[in-house]
């Protein structure tokens, strides 16, 4: 009983490598990459961020508010005002209650509206209100 066969002259075109397996470990790997991302939302406006001293990276998974130089507050691209940020807050708490909000609030904003955001938030049930700073450069 032989359990090798000689290739013949005729045998040699008919070897090659399944790569059908190895391409579904890759779809499988691509799903998984993509299930497993978390996507970061932006607040849709560029404000230009005071600096401080102490500060921190923060969690990435967090609800953004911005307020720009002109006193608009913007959520996701669009603006919803003072008066939309406690329901909006309320309902993505309703997700995950330990969500903290980030306050990206312009260098000239009024500091007055800044705290009525913080109000806002808070009374929406945020814990964690943060404002969002750029390191200062020492």
């Amino acid at each position: 009983m032989a359990r090798f066969r000689q290739l013949g002259a005729d045998d040699a075109g008919q070897g090659g490598i399944d790569i059908s397996p190895l391409i579904d470990c890759v779809f499988i790997l691509l799903i998984f990459f993509i299930v497993t991302t978390t996507f970061v939302e932006e607040t849709g406006v560029e404000v230009d961020r005071p600096q401080a001293a102490s500060a921190v990276q923060l969690e990435k998974t967090s609800i953004l508010i911005a307020l720009t130089d002109k006193g608009a507050v913007v959520y996701g691209g669009r603006e919803i005002g003072v008066a939309g940020i406690q329901p909006l807050v309320r309902r993505m708490l309703q997700k995950d209650a330990k969500t903290p909000v980030i306050i990206q609030a312009d260098d000239a904003a009024q500091s007055g509206l800044l705290v009525r955001i913080i109000d806002e938030a808070k009374l929406g049930g945020a814990e964690k209100v943060s404002v969002a700073t750029r390191p200062s450069r020492s």
